[in-house]
């Protein structure tokens, strides 16, 4: 949905979340706010497009069931999940926001109060909030040190349940730091004091085939421990496919029918050209080993750490490198409100930090997050004229 304001209109205290600066930086040509793919085809990926009405057709041809089981065979595959595939109760929904407020939904019959990790992007806050949820914040720094997550959890945590984003989106934070160890503590938690998990995957993909920490099948340390979960798992985040997308939500055995409930009030299906489409995808990522999808971000990270080195940015290394970049900013007078202003005023659009902290977003003012799934020739032109503004801000950097 776009809303035909003019963008400066909506540069101020009007802006509310971080979607409605998305939206507005939608209208923008060097639109680095949105996580979304926006980057071209690889040579293999335009082969994929070039058969869509093949896929189309196909669609006509089979049942639902057939394409939910191979795209569910082929995600959990690529992410190497077996446990999650070999379970066969993950639900689809058309997007990561559509699991959540299912989650949201769980939540509020039950009347569970949640500590959600900050910062996060802010939609997890805002759905969890809206459906009248009582949120409490956890530091993902609680997590850093794998000898004191258990007792930072026992001390902090005085709710229901305890919702993870892993890799965490903007920073990159993940339990993966620590092997199995980081999880198994977090589990080991929730399994003595009776905590409902939430962990949201939807950057996941991003542990996979790269230089940093790799993904495990964290599905059976979650069986095994018997504890009560949901797992949200995404697309939309991975493939340059317009949006076209599917979400996944897995739930423990002892909410299933209850979660399952929930989930068929909202909706019946994904569509099956979708599912048969973003199978392609996927099997072209388990051929390629996530290359065509690691390399643009990769080589554009790598063009926004030395376009912007020595301004008041300082680039935050990850856990986990994933489709963004979370910079801090330096200096004693800027603000990531001033900075998002002042590089859209330049046909640049950066989201600020402000909404990620959603505990407190005076705190998120010296953050900013650049998203990296561009066209790496835009990306350039954008880092250019965002480095350009940076100098030119007070002449005093």
């Amino acid at each position: 949905m776009s809303i035909d304001v003019p963008v400066q209109d909506l540069l101020s205290d009007d802006v509310r979340d971080l979607t409605q600066h998305e939206i507005q930086a939608l209208k923008m040509r060097h639109n680095l706010a949105d996580a979304h793919t926006h980057q071209s085809q690889s040579p293999a990926q335009r082969e994929i497009v070039s058969r869509l009405p093949e896929l189309w057709y196909e669609a006509e041809q089979k049942t639902q069931a057939e394409f939910e089981q191979r795209f569910l065979d082929a995600f959990f595959r690529l992410h190497g999940q077996p446990t999650a595939r070999a379970k066969n109760k993950t639900m689809l929904s058309y997007a990561a926001s559509i699991s959540t407020v299912v989650a949201a939904m769980y939540l509020t019959r039950e009347r569970m109060s949640v500590t959600l990790i900050e910062p996060c992007f802010d939609n997890l806050h805002d759905v969890l909030a809206n459906m009248g949820v009582p949120l409490y914040q956890i530091h993902e720094q609680a997590f850093s040190d794998v000898d004191t997550i258990y007792d930072n959890l026992r001390r902090q945590v005085k709710t229901d349940a305890l919702f993870l984003v892993d890799p965490n989106n903007p920073t990159g934070s993940s339990l993966l730091q620590h092997g199995k160890a980081g999880f198994a503590e977090v589990i080991r938690y929730c399994r003595d004091y009776r905590k409902l998990l939430l962990i949201d995957f939807c950057f996941a993909s991003f542990t996979l085939h790269g230089s940093g920490p790799s993904r495990f099948d964290i599905y059976q340390m979650l069986e095994d421990s018997q504890i009560t979960y949901l797992a949200i798992e995404d697309t939309g985040k991975t493939w340059p496919v317009q949006d076209a997308k599917c979400a996944m939500l897995t739930p423990s055995d002892d909410i299933q029918r209850i979660v399952f409930d929930l989930h068929t009030s909202v909706l019946l299906n994904v569509s099956p050209f979708v599912l048969n489409m973003l199978t392609e995808y996927i099997e072209e990522s388990i051929k390629d080993k996530m290359h065509s999808v690691r390399s643009l971000l990769d080589r554009n990270r790598e063009i926004a750490r030395t376009a912007l080195d020595g301004t008041a940015l300082t680039y935050l290394e990850p856990t986990c490198n994933t489709s963004v970049a979370w910079f801090r900013i330096d200096h004693p007078t800027l603000t990531a409100t001033e900075l998002q202003q002042l590089g859209a005023d330049n046909d640049v659009y950066v989201l600020p930090g402000k909404f990620f902290l959603w505990s407190e977003p005076s705190l998120g003012d010296q953050y900013i997050r650049i998203a990296l799934a561009r066209d790496s020739d835009m990306f350039t032109s954008a880092m250019d004229k965002l480095r350009t503004t940076l100098d030119g801000y007070r002449n005093d950097f």
